[in-house]
């Protein structure tokens, strides 16, 4: 049983993730990808908020609330894995700019790939961080099936039209698949994890990172959202294969686990208030201005 619930996971995984990127490449041009991260402020804040601000308040975070150590490994794992494959989902749950979200993506990942094998070290003695086995993900199972949607969208943009809801669809089914089956694997996780009150310091976790990616995340509103949710769910890939392969203990890797799909639910929750919340603001500045 546990075996076929790990295929379907996995199955769900990899469903989600290439019929994402394929189903984005479909939808966008390289241009359009490209010219959100002209904006060097932006692209700044970005870099700033993923690579500085949410580690450093993780980090202080855990110097003040007492945890187990593979807890306290598997929160400071995944605050330095930035650039979630999910994102250009996400920026399309939340009705943000997809375009920036699929560059957003690229540029954290590529960031990862040399910024944790230089900083988890520093962190966390004896951990070993390859950065080829980062990006081997990155590049199969992202940057592949984007490529070839582009290359779809360039040279047979009908095509291109009629595919696109097949790839989303897929995609949808490999989302709602893989929380299912995470929620089912590890429901026993997330019961402790809420009777010692870790599960709160995973919401704190989250709810800063949202928050200080969407503050710093102009000029527009779709850019804030996107940034905002780009913050708050972290790269799991990533913070998995370095949680397998360099800790004994389980503990952490059911942390990054519950993390992540805590991570994923939250923001799905957003994705529905944040259209309410930008449409009360733009009424109160209406008001403003017409007083």
């Amino acid at each position: 049983m546990n075996e076929i619930i790990s295929i379907l996971d996995k199955i769900a995984f990899l469903a989600f993730v290439v019929a994402t990127m394929f189903g984005t490449g479909l939808k966008l041009t390289v241009q359009q990808i490209w010219q959100p991260l002209c904006n060097v402020r932006l692209v700044i804040f970005s870099l700033l908020t993923n690579f500085v601000l949410v580690p450093l308040f993780v980090y202080l975070l855990l110097q003040v609330i007492p945890l187990t150590e593979p807890v306290k490994d598997g929160l400071i794992v995944m605050a330095l894995a930035s650039g979630p494959p999910a994102l250009p989902k996400l920026a399309q749950i939340v009705k943000g700019n997809l375009a920036f979200s699929t560059g957003l993506m690229m540029l954290l990942m590529f960031g990862t790939v040399f910024y944790m094998p230089l900083v988890l070290p520093l962190v966390l003695q004896g951990v070993e961080v390859n950065s080829w086995d980062i990006a081997k993900p990155l590049i199969f199972l992202m940057l592949t099936p984007l490529g070839i949607g582009l290359l779809i969208k360039a040279k047979y943009e009908a095509i291109a039209v009629n595919i696109q809801p097949i790839a989303f669809k897929i995609s949808n089914l490999g989302l709602i698949l893989g929380l299912a089956v995470r929620l089912i694997v590890h429901f026993n996780e997330i019961i402790i994890l809420l009777k010692t009150g870790v599960i709160f310091v995973c919401a704190i976790f989250i709810v800063f990172s949202f928050t200080v990616g969407y503050l710093l995340g102009g000029p527009g509103i779709d850019t804030q959202r996107v940034l905002g949710v780009g913050t708050a769910q972290r790269n799991f890939a990533a913070a998995l294969l370095i949680g397998t392969s360099n800790f004994d203990d389980p503990n952490v890797v059911s942390i990054i686990m519950v993390t992540s799909l805590l991570m994923m639910v939250i923001v799905m929750i957003l994705g529905q208030k944040l259209p309410e919340l930008d449409q009360v603001q733009t009424k109160e500045v209406e008001q403003m201005e017409i007083s």
